[in-house]
């Protein structure tokens, strides 16, 4: 149960901005084999002088961060393929691969609340955490 911050520095149309959210979650379905329907994803478009960016881009308006806060215990592989879906899906709606940064951070299921205020380490998930 991945939980994703996406932040753009230009607005989207409605319908692109729908692209870019599914883009991320059907690659974390992909990379993390996360259930479907276990989406928790966020899109956040800043006015582009409140998102700076590193300097040499191209289009620096198509600059996007992506934020993932997962449980802890994915191989690096399984990382791996998670940056390459990402980077590749969101390439295919027009935002190039090296403008993209992600980053993954991970906490212990312990660190979790779900389902009604239940640590994640006391829950059956439904899916596995470590692939």
């Amino acid at each position: 149960m991945p939980s994703t911050l996406i932040e753009v520095r230009r607005p989207y149309t409605e319908s692109d901005e729908v692209a870019i959210i599914d883009a991320v979650h059907d690659a974390l379905v992909s990379a993390f084999q996360i259930p479907p329907g276990d989406k928790h994803v966020r899109l956040v478009s800043h006015e582009p002088h409140r998102f700076s960016y590193s300097p040499g881009l191209a289009h620096p308006e198509l600059y996007t961060f992506v934020a993932i806060d997962c449980f802890a215990g994915r191989s690096v592989e399984a990382k791996r393929n998670l940056y390459r879906e990402i980077t590749t899906r969101l390439q295919a709606l027009g935002i190039p691969a090296n403008h993209v940064t992600i980053v993954l951070r991970e906490s212990a299921l312990e660190n979790w609340g779900v389902r009604g205020g239940q640590a994640a380490c006391d829950v059956d998930l439904g899916f596995a955490v470590n692939v």
